[in-house]
């Protein structure tokens, strides 16, 4: 054994992932290292692209090659050597899981026991045989609910769509999904031949026929008799219900137009005969505790915890003989309980009680989702491991972050090592050991520019986190500004918002706070968007809980805006096709650039030729992409350079048109700061790139994939393509945690860009859990006082000092500790 795996240190030398500069630093096992530094200085690219790499190179070097295509592997680093490393485990933000059928329950495995338990100790109904596990999971065939295909939520049509106006007759068109013309007035002649009368208001009509007119599978043929100027002679029509009608055009049509007139009348609704819970009949008779395993799957983890307490609390030598249908008391009933409570304690302990296991993980923020993860691990028992923890503070209100840094605690005296790239200062106060990097970003950063206990970072002059860690800046200052008119909110009701009555002022900056699942993303992403877009006739974004009706009483003040900005933290593409340069649109102006060069036009190139996206232009080997997929027998597929054009994604004839002696390769090769100065006669293109620049993106590649941007920097490229666009009236803007995941230097640059909104006449509205920013804000709105059911309500509105003071409040204590440091 070597001197390096007995000293209890990691030694990295010649690191070069990404922006690091040849690298040396040496990390102390058996404790917490925060590797800190400004978005872009190469703190991921140390942690999770070299270290964790490197443990997870070395863990597949044991594995069978074949065994090893089966597994997601990460890349070799660039690194000469590490030493002591032991294995690593990874926990990275993620926003939710791609799938739908991806929840809590699955995440942490906690269904699984769930399911086991309602198979072996439930009480099934007198003469039903006994299910196994799987029938108790949407996501099998045996668990399935048929008519939903375990989706729980199936598309059919609603009155109210159908029949969009119950006072019409339906002489007069009262039931809208049927066809006009000649088939409208067919069936208008067999609704008068089954004696049902078409002139009454629709209203009027019996529900008995009204619900016969709209959903029967009956199609009775009804003789028509001869009408003057309309038919000349008898014949036998077949009826069509309006819900017939409208998914036999659907299944059936090859006419687009139809086709979307009739989605008109369907509506995403809960399923008839699961009711939601996605699960087949007969294992939803099935209970436990009195309760079906769909009740439990709903229930807030704190209140499952109380329920299966008692018989986790059995004594299990004492359990029962189970009769022929239950089998609560048994042994297995104990045991199953007993794990269950210890993991959703756990779970409760990091704040998540108000999440119940049904709930789905694409609607979870990426905070909560690594908070589920973390739970996992704790309960794992692994011992030695080096855990690599992505921002485990993101997203978190200082109160949950408290427990969530007990946990972290406790994995360390579990004998574990905790490396995390962290900008929480009050998590970074916590580490034993810390890594800054920097000074800047992109070029401008991978240096180490301090390893060592949290103290010795107040001496590093150049290190951006010294001077926020030790108080050595000042706060951003402005004149508070007073409300310039209100948007009133009455009996606003969404998921845990309950008639919830809000004022929300105009012309200001507001914080919307509150611990989390307290309500906040809810009232400002989806009810404040949803309102205020309907108002201005604009199309809601695309949500996850788009078949979720807003209920509201009144709404007053609408009037005020202009225009609706929703900037939240959703990719700007899906593909590596979509990047920086594309997204803003300042792609397209250096594109006309290129076009407008003497060669470029005494060859006959316009515009369209410098896209890489289009065959003329584009490298046809990799077409476009830059790369090519490479197969490895008996090892997973890899991607390398494209051969032809060596990455740059352009054929070799676009390549020969220059600007100042750069191709259009090279400057999407650029930085923000670098395309900034080469293209700074260019004003499309400079105004787009200054803004970037103001936001903190300066460290970004204009051809860098969008695939490779975190929430953060994908929310701030929205927020800078909006800042450069020259705009007139009253716009709302709406950010979601635009803070979460940014250096304290980066937060500073992106509170000044939003007040310059303020400023120019706007009103900015943002959920929030940084403290700086809340105390900047002019007026702070705060949500609680708990999460899920404990929450939703208005604890608390104001000035930040006016909140500070409020009784009740989980924010109150950390604004007054934080407005007395000011």
């Amino acid at each position: 054994m070597t001197a390096d795996d007995t000293d209890h240190f990691v030694r990295v030398r010649g690191a070069g992932e990404h922006n690091l500069r040849n690298v040396d630093v040496d990390l102390p096992r058996d404790a917490m290292v925060a590797f800190t530094g400004v978005s872009g200085s190469g703190k991921s690219s140390l942690a999770f692209g070299t270290l964790y790499a490197e443990a997870q190179r070395r863990y597949f070097e044991s594995v069978a090659p074949y065994a090893r295509r089966l597994l997601q592997q990460v890349g070799a680093p660039h690194v000469r050597e590490i030493t002591g490393l032991p294995p690593a485990v990874a926990l990275q933000q993620r926003r939710g899981a791609p799938s739908s059928r991806s929840t809590v329950g699955t995440l942490t495995t906690l269904s699984n026991l769930l399911r086991m338990l309602y198979s072996r100790a439930g009480t099934y109904p007198r003469g039903a045989r006994r299910l196994d596990a799987e029938a108790f999971s949407p996501n099998t065939v045996a668990g399935a609910c048929p008519r939903c295909q375990g989706l729980g939520q199936v598309h059919d049509v609603t009155e109210d769509l159908l029949v969009p106006d119950p006072s019409l007759s339906i002489r007069d068109g009262a039931i809208a999904a049927w066809p006009g013309a000649w088939q409208g007035a067919n069936l208008r002649s067999i609704v008068t031949g089954l004696g049902i009368d078409v002139d009454k208001p629709w209203r009027e009509l019996s529900k008995k026929d009204r619900d016969w007119l709209l959903y029967t599978d009956e199609q009775p043929s009804v003789l028509i008799a001869p009408e003057p100027g309309r038919i000349d002679h008898g014949y036998h029509g077949k009826f069509w219900s309006a819900r017939k009608h409208v998914m036999h055009v659907l299944a059936d049509s090859k006419s687009q137009r139809m086709r979307d007139r009739a989605l008109r009348f369907v509506r995403s609704i809960p399923c008839p005969v699961c009711h939601g819970s996605r699960i087949r009949p007969e294992a939803l008779a099935v209970t436990f505790a009195g309760r079906s395993i769909a009740e439990v799957n709903a229930m807030p983890l704190a209140e499952l915890a109380a329920l299966l307490r008692p018989v986790a609390d059995l004594p299990e030598a004492g359990a029962a003989t189970p009769s022929a249908q239950s089998g609560e008391a048994t042994e297995v009933a104990v045991r199953i309980c007993a794990d269950l409570v210890a993991r959703v304690d756990v779970l409760v302990d990091l704040g998540l009680g108000y999440l119940s296991l049904g709930r789905r993980s694409t609607t979870l923020s990426p905070g909560e989702a690594q908070r589920l993860r973390i739970a996992t691990q704790l309960r794992s028992g692994l011992f030695g491991v080096v855990y690599v923890l992505d921002e485990p503070s993101a997203g978190l209100h200082p109160a949950d972050a408290e427990p969530l840094l007990d946990v972290l605690d406790r994995l360390k005296a579990s004998g574990n090592s905790l490396f995390v790239v962290e900008h929480d200062l009050d998590v970074v106060r916590r580490a034993d050991w810390v890594v800054d990097i920097g000074p800047g970003a992109g070029d401008r950063g991978g240096r180490v520019l301090y390893s060592g206990p949290v103290a010795g970072l107040e001496d590093v002059e150049e290190s951006a986190t010294s001077r926020y860690l030790f108080g050595r800046v000042q706060p951003l200052e402005h004149n508070a500004r007073a409300p310039q008119g209100w948007l009133h909110l009455r009996g606003v009701s969404r998921h845990n918002l309950r008639d919830v009555s809000v004022d929300v002022p105009l012309g200001v900056l507001t914080a919307v706070t509150g611990v989390s699942g307290s309500g906040k993303s809810t009232l400002v992403t989806q009810v404040l968007a949803e309102v205020v877009g309907r108002h201005l006739g604009q199309a809601p974004e695309d949500q996850d809980d788009a078949d979720v009706e807003v209920d509201l009483r009144d709404a007053s003040g609408l009037e005020a805006f202009d225009r609706l900005v929703l900037v939240d933290q959703r990719p700007i593409g899906r593909t590596p096709r979509s990047n920086l340069a594309t997204y803003t649109g300042m792609f397209d102006a250096v594109r006309k650039l290129y076009a407008s060069t003497d060669e470029a036009q005494a060859r006959g190139y316009t515009a369209s030729r410098f896209s890489f996206n289009v065959p003329e232009g584009r490298c046809e080997t990799c077409q476009g992409e830059g790369f090519v997929a490479v197969e490895l027998l008996f090892l997973p597929g890899t991607y390398a350079p494209c051969p032809t054009c060596h990455g740059a994604r352009y054929n070799a004839e676009t390549l020969e048109v220059t600007y100042r002696g750069t191709n259009i390769a090279e400057v999407l090769a650029m930085s923000v700061d670098d395309a900034a100065v080469f293209l700074t006669d260019v004003p499309a293109a400079s105004r787009s790139l200054e803004t970037l620049r103001e936001v903190g993106l300066g460290y970004l590649r204009l051809g860098q994939p969008a695939t490779e941007l975190s929430g953060g920097e994908a929310q701030r490229i929205k927020l800078a393509t909006e800042l450069q666009r020259a705009r007139r009236g009253h716009a709302l803007y709406l950010l979601d945690e635009p803070t979460a995941g940014l250096h304290p230097a980066d937060i500073t640059l992106l509170l000044r860009q939003l007040h310059r909104l303020v400023d120019a006449g706007n009103t900015v509205v943002l959920v929030e859990h940084d403290l700086d920013t809340i105390v900047s804000a002019d007026w702070v709105i705060d949500l609680g006082p708990g999460g899920g059911d404990a929450g939703g309500r208005v604890v608390a509105t104001g000035t930040p000092a006016e909140v500070a003071n409020a009784p009740g409040s989980a924010t109150a204590p950390y604004l007054a500790r934080r407005l007395a440091r000011s």
